[in-house]
């Protein structure tokens, strides 16, 4: 089981997200306001709570959302599970459809620390059903791929 610790969206692509607590998810789309959803494979990212704590260990100080990703989840390494798996936050449900990405122009955080831990840790999900998932919410494997 996972929680759910930021829901984050940003406006402009290229830009870090900001943790704006709750969002609305819209099937096949991505998240409302979000400025990556879209119809393609990539609509919401993930990026592991426990992940972001070790990387702010060796002195970043990064936000939540500072690495481009929708949801901070505590409970699960993401990049160990396979492509196909499916979540489930309330009424929403998402499946995994890419491990991690790769970078083409460094971010800030690259810049600043050497390294980013998105394009090796992250995941990407598209919106298989919609609804709302707020921060404190569960976040559970409906059935791995």
């Amino acid at each position: 089981m996972g929680r759910v610790i930021a829901v984050c969206i940003s406006e402009k692509k290229g830009t870090q997200k900001r943790n704006v607590g709750s969002a609305r998810f819209v099937a096949d789309w991505g998240i409302e306001g979000d400025a990556h959803a879209g119809k393609w494979h990539r609509q919401v990212s993930l990026l592991s709570a426990e992940k972001i704590n070790d990387f702010r260990a060796r002195g970043a100080a990064v936000e939540d959302g500072a690495f481009g990703e929708n949801l901070v989840v505590k409970g699960y390494d993401f990049k160990a599970l396979p492509i196909g798996t499916k979540f489930r936050c309330n009424n929403v449900v998402l499946e995994l459809t890419q491990i991690g990405k790769e970078c083409h122009s460094h971010c800030e955080i690259y810049k600043a620390m050497g390294e980013c831990i998105m394009p090796r840790e992250g995941v990407f999900t598209r919106v298989l059903r919609g609804g709302t998932i707020s921060v404190g919410d569960e976040l559970t494997i409906l059935e791995e791929g």
